[in-house]
């Protein structure tokens, strides 16, 4: 915007007419008929599959990381009892992969449960 235009409209403010603002938009008619409607779907089948396939990660990696995690262990210590460093590092990572185990599994509940959220939310406000 110019100096002269900035006072120009400082003018006709202080004169009391308005000024308008304009939004750049799309003519009706480019939007499928003129539908107010957005192009945003969301089908209760497809939240539904994705929140359960998350918590049926959920259950299973909780089941089968344990596993890991203490076929780790029982190497490790069979590693560092023959006298291999390699066993003292594995050690170590199987005592972490538990705070990775939790952080996954965090964040599958988080999947699943915002699903559910917005599942319940969307049929709320389709009623």
């Amino acid at each position: 915007m110019a100096w002269d235009e900035w006072e120009q409209l400082k003018a006709e403010a202080a004169k009391g007419r308005s000024t308008h603002m304009r939004l750049n938009q799309l003519p009706a008619d480019s939007r499928g008929g003129g539908s107010s409607r957005g192009d945003l779907t969301v089908r209760q089948k497809n939240l539904a599959a994705i929140g359960s396939a998350a918590h049926e990660l959920f259950e299973d990696f909780d089941r089968y990381s344990d596993h890991a995690r203490l076929s780790s262990m029982k190497a490790a210590g069979g590693l560092k009892s023959e006298g291999f460093a390699l066993g003292a590092a594995l050690d170590h990572v199987a005592e972490h992969w538990v705070d990775q185990v939790q952080t996954l599994l965090g964040a599958c509940a988080h999947i699943s449960n915002r699903l559910r959220f917005t599942k319940n939310q969307h049929a709320a406000d389709e009623s």
